[in-house]
């Protein structure tokens, strides 16, 4: 069962200089770029930079005055959805359709960190559907716009943290049990992975999969969590981490670099081939996860 499931060999990445240094991008007129998380942090260090090299951004964010503020930076319209309501995902979805007719680049970069488990109102536990489930929704939503668009990339933003998790089809929302905050989070970012690694392998030939882990990144993020709070924040934080715009960086790069086909189903830890969790070249455990999750969300499989 452990097939290995990226169709590139991780050997072969390589970083894109331009934008691994923080120099300039390629221009990106004519190309249209979808960002969730949007609202702070990489999500917004990166329509920025994608602004700045002339691609048409939409900025997909849950805060509406953030989000609304960023728009309006970029001469843009927001778009809205809280990840924790799969309604507001599908509205989302529906606008971004209206909006874009086609669609270049497809930035996967919401996600969230919360101490105590809970419930949202989609009956599902909140890491798993902000982190995978929503974007997992939020992706086979947009597909078939991306496949009709030549050369698009969906590029997920996952964690180091991956490594610390294990999927079990069984228990996705983690209700056996005591709730451990981290390793759930971990979980989610392997989903990210072997989400990415199966996109890859159904939307081979039309278009690219790629995941990274950014590296720690002193923003908001973890928020809600004790352990997340102390890390990044000072003092620790000035020693631990890097900005949101060197966080986004491995994004951009993702993104311009002019060979995606060496990159599709891997995963990079920030320009570099990364070792995810041994699940993650789990092929069937990568299939069983995308079934649960589009019977979870009402979408074919």
């Amino acid at each position: 069962m452990a097939e290995r499931a990226a169709s590139a060999d991780p050997g072969e990445v390589s970083s894109t200089p331009s934008t691994s240094s923080g120099g300039a991008l390629p221009r990106l007129e004519g190309r249209t770029v979808v960002v969730s998380g949007a609202s702070s942090g990489i999500g917004a260090a990166a329509a920025r930079r994608f602004a700045a090299a002339g691609a048409t951004v939409v900025p997909l964010g849950r805060d509406p005055q953030r989000t609304g503020a960023l728009a309006a930076e970029l001469g843009v319209e927001p778009v809205l959805a809280d990840f924790t309501r799969l309604d507001d995902v599908r509205r989302a979805a529906s606008e971004v359709l209206e909006r874009c007719e086609r669609i270049d680049v497809l930035a996967n970069n919401a996600g969230g960190t919360f101490p105590q488990r809970t419930t949202t109102v989609d009956g599902h536990e909140k890491t798993f559907q902000v982190n995978h489930l929503a974007t997992f929704l939020l992706t086979a939503l947009l597909r078939e716009r991306l496949e009709a668009t030549p050369g698009a990339r969906v590029i997920t933003t996952s964690s180091r943290a991956n490594s610390f998790g294990r999927v079990d089809l069984d228990d996705l929302d983690s209700t056996a049990g005591a709730y451990r905050s981290f390793k759930v989070y971990g979980t989610t970012k392997l989903e990210n992975v072997l989400f990415t690694r199966e996109l890859s392998r159904r939307i081979g030939g039309t278009a690219t999969a790629s995941c990274f882990h950014p590296g720690v990144v002193g923003t908001a993020f973890g928020a809600d969590s004790p352990l997340f709070r102390v890390l990044y924040s000072p003092p620790l934080s000035r020693v631990l981490t890097i900005t949101a715009e060197e966080g986004a960086a491995p994004l951009l790069a993702l993104a311009t670099r002019p060979d995606p086909e060496t990159v599709d189903g891997a995963y990079l830890d920030r320009f570099a081939p990364g070792r995810p969790n041994r699940q993650a070249d789990d092929v069937a455990l990568a299939r069983g996860l995308w079934e649960r999750s589009a019977a979870m969300v009402g979408v074919p499989a």
